[in-house]
């Protein structure tokens, strides 16, 4: 028998926006078992541009998920060790003095605005100023929900006794603790994001996001236990009780580390709804001016970040706007649509014949008055060029974002690791690799956030001495994309001749129209 089959295995819940998890994940990084529970409905919306869910949604499916899982390796359960969860971030909840939740869940989807009625102090608005990053503290403020529900259910905000984020409640329904990670606190809250405690009231940006001191949870250093599986869980979910919870961190944070991105040459990127570049640093670097670097799930890194709100989104909303043929014809196949479309755009050229695309859109704090844009569009042009120009724009945008950090940080990337759903695509790992020049690298499985999940129990249970020794044993490269010299240097040259451009010649126009319309929907 290898040395490893007698090593314990850990149970890990990873709930995410579309579906939820339950993995056996053994010290070689493969899984034992699995299964996921697709959402009929992610979340519902009241009203156009709301996003919320069913206080016990998430907790029951991943009892759901457990009993499955549970039941078909029943035989496996008296070599669990640990038990882990990882979820969605910026996702709230209220909870009364019973940790009773007084309402829905309001999803990070959620873009429901506070009114910005001037809360801040003069003195606070003249530093905005002056950093230059006064609108961005008004639109901050206007996507705090805790903000709308104050100026919106006044009364239950009054009875609100704790305001937590989505882990914390699922904790407190698996061992009655609410606590949660450090590395889970990314959010529109007071969290001091380089020290790792609750803003002070004292801190110059506390204002953004006001809660109360009393309403905000105890925090936990990453592979702490956090508390033990009650009996009310273990019969809710087949999970045997008295095992122990093992705080980890967001489900990016997780995905960052199961991709093994613990160095600074490293950089990990995440093919999502929401596609994102991260970095691991010892040293706390703003990824952009007045924005957070995230703790990251190993207690000594900072994991700056920055987004693309509609990643890649915009893949599936091509295929649902612009692809009925190809899903007419996968459906005869019996594949998936985006199958067909990556097939049919590797015969056309880097940079799509002159087709650019920026991804905007859904506009970022930084640039919020920004708008998705096309460009270059000739008679010759087909929907088979829109979508590699979609998928050209997230790279470019991503290696814009990178460049922006690694000027900041100071430190140079010679490797990427990807992971999301967009990563099973060749086509997209290698227009990347292109676009990047360095080799882009995919690793033995998709459920990168359940590995690095899982990685902090092993550490917890003395499998590992180390991170280093934990990825060693658990990540494997299963493929790797050079790029390719030519289509480098095509791509550089759209890059700093044009898309670099795009924004600062398009941004008075989009304040235009911003303007237009909006002065039309008052009237």
């Amino acid at each position: 028998m290898n040395a490893m089959d007698e090593q314990p295995l850990v149970l890990t819940f990873d709930v995410g926006t579309q579906s939820a998890r339950c993995l056996l994940v053994r010290p070689d990084g493969s899984f034992a078992d699995f299964h996921q529970i697709k959402y009929d409905e992610p979340y519902y919306s009241r009203r156009p541009g709301w996003a919320e869910q069913r206080p016990d949604f998430y907790y029951d499916r991943i009892c759901e998920a457990g009993r499955v899982v549970c039941e078909r390796s029943a035989a496996l359960l008296k070599d669990v060790g640990a038990v882990t969860i990882t979820t969605i971030r910026d996702t709230v909840l209220c909870l009364d003095e019973n940790n009773e939740p007084l309402r829905d869940i309001i999803l990070w989807l959620d873009k429901r605005q506070a009114d910005f009625d001037d809360p801040f102090p003069a003195w606070k608005k003249l530093v905005f100023k002056i950093a230059g990053v006064e609108e961005t503290t008004e639109i901050m403020y206007r996507a705090s929900v805790c903000n709308w529900i104050k100026q919106n259910q006044p009364e239950l905000w009054q009875k609100t006794a704790h305001y937590v984020m989505l882990p914390t409640y699922l904790t407190y329904r698996m061992t009655g603790v609410l606590a949660d990670a450090k590395a889970n606190m990314i959010g529109h809250i007071p969290f001091d994001y380089k020290h790792r405690v609750w803003k002070k009231d004292s801190s110059l940006t506390k204002c953004l996001f006001d809660v109360e001191q009393e309403k905000l949870c105890r925090l936990v250093d990453s592979g702490e236990v956090l508390g033990k599986i009650t009996g009310a869980f273990s019969k809710a979910s087949g999970v045997p009780a008295g095992l122990p919870l093992i705080a980890t961190g967001s489900d990016k944070g997780c995905e960052t580390l199961g991709l093994s991105v613990t160095k600074s040459n490293r950089a990990a990127i995440s093919f999502g709804t929401t596609a994102t570049v991260q970095l691991a640093l010892e040293d706390y670097v703003e990824p952009q001016p007045f924005m957070p670097a995230y703790p990251a799930v190993p207690n000594n890194l900072y994991n700056p970040e920055i987004e693309i709100y509609r990643g890649f989104w915009l893949v599936s909303w091509f295929v649902k706007e612009f692809g009925a043929a190809e899903r007419e014809e996968a459906t005869v196949l019996g594949c998936a649509p985006e199958q067909l479309l990556d097939k049919y755009i590797e015969r056309l050229p880097p940079g799509c014949e002159g087709l650019l695309l920026q991804p905007y859109w859904t506009p970022g704090i930084v640039n919020p008055t920004s708008r998705g844009a096309v460009i270059g569009f000739a008679d010759y042009h087909t929907h088979l060029h829109f979508y590699r120009a979609i998928i050209e724009g997230i790279a470019f945008e991503l290696y814009h974002s990178l460049e922006i950090m690694q000027k900041r940080a100071k430190r140079r990337v010679d490797e990427v690791f990807v992971g999301g759903g967009g990563a099973r695509s060749d086509i997209v790992c290698q227009i990347t690799a292109d676009v990047f020049g360095i080799p882009v690298k995919r690793i033995q499985t998709h459920e990168a956030c359940s590995v690095g999940a899982a990685m902090v129990a092993f550490l917890t249970l003395g499998v590992f001495r180390d991170y280093d020794e934990a990825i060693a044993h658990m990540v494997h490269v299963a493929d790797v994309f050079k790029p390719r010299k030519t289509e480098h240097e095509t791509y550089m040259d759209l890059y700093s001749g044009a898309y670099c451009k795009v924004f600062r010649r398009l941004e008075p126009v989009y304040r235009r129209i911003i303007k237009i319309t909006k002065r039309r929907d008052i009237e």
